[in-house]
């Protein structure tokens, strides 16, 4: 296809041959003087076009108003004489002036307004169409008549007039712009056709953990023990519950929160957002709301547990469909397929209730993990502890044998088995078992189910009936000490 070179023939170019000057005058003043005038002209012609563009447009809603009053002054068969007419409305201009005017005119002057102009007009038509009929002589019976068609008559003039400049000015802007579209400037530069690389918005982060001091309070177990250092000597802190501790949780982001608080089963409201909002569909997401489902569910707030539920399995099905995962799992949702929707809403209940279930026996591990307890635990590792138990009350005829026993008194020693005895009687039956069984680990655990004082109580007796026993035979009840 030819090319069309012709626009530039309108480019206005200049050589220094070109100019011709005085030998006395340099040449470089000479070829400043012309780009000045070639500037200067260029500025003229934009002024005068916007000066023809305004007095055309202003001139075009002055005649026909002045048309309608030519027709009215002209018209015999009008009820209202013309002299009549003419005066009414020069005192309707001069008392109720409408502020319309030209842009760039000011409304507060009155002869600046659309109805000033015409008064001004009728001021000049009235003096004229007066002083002609004074100098026709006419007697004083025809004056008004008289004068009615004179002012028709001037009226119609300028109605002429202003048509003829109309079209004076509309030729004369014509001419001005076509020659304005001879030379191409500066101003008729623009870009044609340009490409630009845009370069993609980068992915968004992932889910962030949460910081250490945003993490939940973890409810620790406060035990009272007879010897506290051994008990803190044994407790050491796993390395992994330690980097689990430093990991944390992740936290819900503003746009996951507002994702979160969509109701359920509003596919196309999550829809519209996830297009909205590329960050909700990153790495970390779906926990982030499982995460924020189990502390709502801890909180009460069992409603927004489950839209926090529907939210992160939304984001589960979507990552789990591929890249255009989002697309196709609405796609079907929206579409209303039974067997799809059917899938995904059992999958929602199912982890609601298993969530909702953990979340149940968390609460009552920490009620019951959260009070004090007493515990045996022996001073040392080497030490041990045992347990006494009676079989039953002692027999009538006690015999005391073996070495030591010589100095005893029998009803001393009767009474002590008695006692020993209607403590253990006197037991809870679990703790009874736990004893008779004889492992520490079962009768810290009926103890731990105990409140303090009870559990302190059971302490005491076991001491006193001589039921409890260390190894080396000693007792150091250091409850309450550290």
């Amino acid at each position: 296809m030819p090319l069309n070179y012709s626009k530039w023939d309108q480019l206005e170019l200049s050589d220094d041959s070109d100019i011709e000057g005085h030998p006395n005058v340099d040449k470089r003043s000479l070829i400043k003087w012309k780009q000045r005038d070639i500037h200067e002209k260029r500025e003229q012609r934009k002024h005068r076009i916007a000066f023809l563009r305004a007095q055309i447009d202003c001139n075009n809603v002055l005649l026909p108003r002045i048309i309608e009053i030519s027709s009215k002054l002209a018209d015999p068969s009008s009820a209202t004489p013309p002299t009549a007419y003419f005066n009414n409305l020069v005192e309707q201009l001069q008392k109720n002036p409408s502020r319309d005017c030209p842009p760039g005119n000011d409304p507060s002057k009155i002869e600046h307004t659309y109805d000033g102009m015409i008064l001004d007009l009728l001021r000049q038509v009235g003096e004229v169409a007066k002083s002609k009929v004074k100098e026709s002589g006419v007697v004083e019976s025809e004056k008004d008549e008289k004068l009615g068609k004179s002012l028709a008559s001037e009226i119609s003039e300028h109605v002429t007039r202003l048509k003829e400049t109309i079209v004076k000015d509309t030729k004369e802007l014509e001419g001005e712009e076509r020659e304005q579209r001879k030379h191409i400037t500066s101003e008729d530069v623009h870009d044609g056709f340009e490409n630009k690389y845009v370069p993609p918005k980068p992915a968004p982060p992932p889910v962030s953990q949460a910081k250490t001091a945003n993490k939940p309070k973890k409810t620790t177990t406060e035990i009272e023990v007879l010897n506290p250092k051994a008990a803190a000597a044994e407790e050491k802190t796993s390395p992994d519950e330690e980097e689990e501790e430093e990991e944390g949780l992740p936290d819900l982001t503003p746009s996951l929160e507002a994702f979160s608080k969509i109701p359920i089963r509003a596919y196309e409201k999550s829809f519209e957002f996830i297009q909205s909002h590329r960050d909700v569909v990153v790495h970390g997401a779906s926990d982030a709301l499982l995460v924020a489902a189990f502390r709502a569910q801890s909180d009460g707030k069992a409603l927004y547990a489950k839209q926090c539920v529907h939210q992160s399995l939304l984001l589960q099905y979507c990552d789990k469909l591929g890249g255009d995962g989002v697309r196709l799992f609405f796609r079907k949702m929206i579409a209303g397929d039974q067997r799809a929707e059917k899938v995904f809403v059992d999958d929602f209940e199912k982890t609601y209730k298993h969530l909702a279930e953990r979340v149940r026996i968390s609460l009552e591990e920490t009620a019951a993990d959260g009070r004090e307890q007493i515990q045996l635990v022996p001073e040392n590792p080497n030490q041990s502890i045992s347990f006494n138990v009676p079989d039953g009350p002692p027999p009538e005829n006690l015999v005391l044998e073996g070495p030591g026993t010589e100095d005893m008194d029998v009803e001393e020693v009767r009474k002590a088995l008695q006692l020993r005895w209607d403590v253990f009687e006197a037991f809870p039956e679990e703790l009874q078992k736990a004893l008779k069984e004889g492992t520490l680990e079962r009768v810290n655990k009926v103890l731990g189910s105990m409140d303090v004082p009870e559990a302190e109580s059971v302490v005491q007796s076991l001491d006193m009936a001589g039921i409890l026993s260390f190894a080396d035979g000693g007792i150091r009840d250091e409850t309450g000490s550290g």
